[in-house]
C-alpha cells in the first residue's frame, strides 16, 4: 500500500481548507442573500449559525478523519461498520457536484477569455447581459442538445487545471493552493478599492452593513443563514475527510477550525463590499439577486459597462471579476475530486493517482450532459436536489451517527489534542452536534420540501416533470443506494478475489507517519544527549 500523503505544513493545510472553502458561492450566493434579507441582518444571524452549526461540524470531520487517516467512507465505517452507507452518500454526492460544478467553472474561463468583448459595450446593458448566452447558446430549458466548441473547448482546460492541481495529492494541492487562495483576496481588493471610490458606493455598503431588523421575524432569512453556513464550509462532502486524514499527530484542529471558518465569512462579507460597492455606484443596488448564474453572468455584467466611460477600462475590471471568480472555482473544484478520490482509493486499496485519473476521466465525460444548450437546466434541476435534498439529509445522518451513536468524548478529545490557546468546550460540540445542528439541518429540508410541494406543487421551475425525475429524484436515489450496491461489490470481491478490507478501529487508529519539523527537532536533541550521558557512564 502506498504511503499517505501529508501536507507540508499546517499553513498549508489551512489553506487548502479555506481554498476548499471558500468558492463561487461566497461571491455571488452570500451578496444576493445579504440583500435580500437586511444586509447587517443576515450578516448577524449568519454568525450565529456558523457558531451554532459550521464550527463544530467541521471539527468533528476533520477530527474523525485525522484519527482514522481514511476519506470519508472509511472514517464513517470506523464509527461503526452500519455507517459505512454515509460515507458512500456523501462521496457519491460531491461524484455529482464536481460534475456539473466544472462546467460552471468552465462558463467563468469562457468569460474571462471574452471580457475583452465588453470595451466594445460601454453602456450597453443589453449586449452585456447577452454574452453569456450568445457564448454558451443556452437555451434556459430542456431543449437542444448540441455543444458549442467554445464550451467544450473551456471545460477541457477547467478538467486539465482540476487534474493539475491534485495529481500528487496533497504535495500538490499544497504548493497550488498558495497562490490560488491570495490569488482572489488580491482581485477582491482591488475591485473593492474601485467599487468604494465610486459615487453612490456609500448608500451600497449602507445596505450591506446597517441592519434591518424587521428581518429577523422572517423565517426564509434563517432558512438561508444556515443554509449558506452549510453549503459554503464543504462539510457533508467528503472534503474535510480527506483533508484531515492528511494531517500530522501535532495539529491543532480546534484552532485550525475556528481560522478556516472565519477566513470564509470574511472573504464572503469581502465580496459583499465588492458587490454592493459596485452595484451602488452604477445606480444597480436593485439588481442584486440571490441566483448566483444570474449574479454572474447577467447582472455584473451590466455592471461592467457601466464603471467609467473608457470601454478598454471596464474590460480590463471584467477581466479581473472573472479571474477572481477562476481563482475562487478552482479549489473547490479540485477538492471535491480529491474528497472522492482519497476515499475511493482508501476503501479498495488503490493507488491515488489512478483513482485521480479515472473520476477526472468519468465525470468529464458526464460533464458534456452540462455543455450542451440545455445545460443550464439540467444543471438546476441537478443542483437543487443534490444541495437542498441530499446533502442536507447525509448532514443528519452523519450527526446522529457521530453524536448518538458513538462515544462524542472521543471525538471531543481528538479535536482538542493539540490545543493550546484555544479549546473546544464539549457542551459547545455535543449540543451541536446531537441536537442543534440535526434539528437545524431537518428544519431546513422540511421548508424545501414546503417550498417544493406546498408551494410549488411538487415541481421544480418549469422543467418537465421527467426531467425532475430523471435528474432529480433518481439521481438522489442512486446517491443514497450507493453504499449498498458497493457493500455487495465488495462482499463478491470478497468471495472470489479475497478482497480484505482494513480493520478499522478507533483506539487502534495508525499514528502519522510523519511529524512536524518542530516536532522532531526535540526528538533529535534528546537522543543526542543521551548518548552523551550514556558516554559519560561509560568512562
Amino acid at each position: 500500500m502506498e504511503k499517505r500523503s501529508q501536507w507540508s505544513s499546517r499553513f498549508t493545510f489551512i489553506l487548502a481548507a479555506i481554498g476548499s472553502a471558500v468558492g463561487l458561492g461566497n461571491a455571488w450566493r452570500f451578496p444576493g442573500l445579504a440583500a435580500k434579507h437586511g444586509g447587517g441582518t443576515f450578516l448577524l444571524v449568519y454568525l450565529v449559525a456558523m457558531l451554532a452549526m459550521g464550527i463544530p461540524l467541521l471539527m468533528m470531520e476533520i477530527s474523525i478523519s485525522r484519527k482514522f487517516r481514511k476519506g470519508a467512507i472509511e472514517s464513517m465505517r470506523g464509527i461503526g461498520k452500519k455507517f459505512e452507507p454515509i460515507g458512500w452518500a456523501a462521496t457519491s454526492n460531491a461524484f455529482v457536484i464536481v460534475c456539473y460544478y466544472a462546467v460552471v467553472f468552465a462558463w467563468v474561463i469562457l468569460m474571462f477569455l471574452n471580457s475583452w468583448q465588453f470595451a466594445g459595450m460601454t453602456g450597453n446593458n443589453e449586449g452585456a447581459s447577452n454574452l453569456f448566452f450568445d457564448l454558451t447558446q443556452t437555451t434556459g430549458a430542456i431543449e437542444g442538445s448540441s455543444i458549442p466548441g467554445p464550451v467544450l473547448l473551456c471545460t477541457l482546460i477547467a478538467w486539465g487545471l482540476i487534474f493539475y492541481c491534485i495529481r500528487n495529492g496533497a504535495s500538490s494541492v499544497g504548493k497550488v493552493v498558495k497562490f490560488t487562495v491570495f490569488a482572489p483576496v488580491v482581485l477582491l481588493l482591488i475591485m473593492a478599492i474601485k467599487g468604494c471610490t465610486m459615487s453612490g458606493a456609500g448608500e451600497g455598503l449602507a445596505k450591506l452593513f446597517i441592519p434591518d431588523f424587521s428581518a429577523l421575524a422572517d423565517p426564509s432569512l434563517w432558512v438561508d443563514a444556515i443554509g449558506q453556513v452549510f453549503y459554503s464550509l464543504s462539510i457533508m462532502m467528503a472534503i474535510m475527510f480527506a483533508y484531515g486524514s492528511y494531517l500530522g499527530d501535532d495539529a491543532d484542529i480546534a484552532a485550525d477550525a475556528m481560522i478556516i471558518a472565519f477566513s470564509d465569512m470574511a472573504i464572503s462579507v469581502l465580496s459583499g463590499i465588492v458587490m454592493f460597492s459596485t452595484m451602488g455606484g452604477t445606480g444597480m443596488l436593485d439588481k442584486i439577486t440571490d441566483s448566483g448564474v444570474s449574479t454572474a453572468f447577467i447582472v455584473y455584467p451590466q455592471a461592467i459597462v457601466h464603471l467609467t466611460d473608457v470601454g478598454w477600462l471596464n474590460a480590463a475590471f471584467g477581466a479581473v471579476f472573472y479571474l477572481m471568480l477562476i481563482t475562487l472555482a478552482i479549489d473547490s473544484a479540485f477538492s471535491i475530486v480529491e474528497g472522492v478520490s482519497a476515499a475511493v482509493s482508501d476503501k479498495f486499496h488503490l493507488k491515488s493517482k489512478t483513482v485521480t485519473i479515472s473520476i477526472c476521466a468519468i465525470c468529464g465525460l458526464i460533464s458534456l450532459i452540462f455543455t450542451t444548450q440545455a445545460g443550464l437546466a439540467w444543471l438546476d434541476i441537478v443542483d437543487n436536489w443534490t444541495n437542498q435534498i441530499n446533502l442536507i439529509i447525509i448532514g443528519v445522518l452523519e450527526c446522529i451517527a457521530v453524536g448518538w451513536f458513538f462515544d462524542l468524548k472521543k471525538v471531543h478529545h481528538e479535536v482538542n489534542r493539540n490545543a493550546k490557546k484555544f479549546k473546544a468546550p464539549y457542551v459547545w460540540l455535543a449540543a451541536s452536534i446531537k441536537v442543534v445542528s440535526p434539528v437545524l439541518l431537518v428544519g431546513l429540508f422540511v421548508w424545501n420540501m414546503i417550498v417544493l410541494f406546498g408551494e410549488k406543487g411538487g415541481s421544480y421551475g418549469s422543467y418537465p416533470i421527467w426531467a425532475q425525475v430523471a435528474a432529480g429524484w433518481v439521481v438522489s436515489g442512486l446517491v443514497f443506494l450507493s453504499g449498498f450496491v458497493a457493500r455487495m461489490i465488495i462482499n463478491h470481491k470478497k468471495k472470489t478475489q479475497g478482497f480484505v478490507e482494513d480493520e478499522i478501529s478507533w483506539d487502534a487508529a495508525p499514528a502519522a507517519a510523519a511529524v512536524s519539523a518542530d516536532a522532531k527537532a526535540p526528538a533529535k536533541k534528546t537522543a543526542k544527549s543521551s548518548r552523551k550521558k550514556s558516554g559519560k557512564r561509560k568512562k
